[in-house]
């Protein structure tokens, strides 16, 4: 298994404080995708950052070795919608976790 830090950066900084009903409606989408990804054991976590620079959202993702990454992030509704989100994708070179 390989593991990664997805970080999805939204479309504005004040994209919380100012969320039009259509982007509620693409983050609810967004949040089911998600889940439905950790169902599939793809997902250890996921969820909003509140960083005071402007917040964010996260996920930890494990593939199998020699998958591709990207396809998680192009399937996304919100990047689907080209909404103005972006994924940024790093590799964990080792994830410590209690189950693994």
């Amino acid at each position: 298994m390989r593991y990664f830090l997805y970080k999805l950066n939204p479309p504005r900084p004040s994209f919380i404080s100012d969320i039009t009903p259509a982007e509620t409606k693409l983050m609810q989408a967004h949040g089911l995708y998600w889940r439905g990804l950790m169902a599939k054991g793809m997902v250890l976590a996921f969820g909003p950052v509140a960083d005071p620079k402007g917040a964010y959202g996260i996920a930890v993702v494990q593939l199998e070795n020699g998958a591709d990454t990207l396809p998680l992030a192009d399937n996304d509704p919100v990047i689907k919608a080209n909404a103005g989100f972006s994924f940024e994708i790093h590799p964990m070179p080792q994830l410590l976790h209690p189950s693994i």
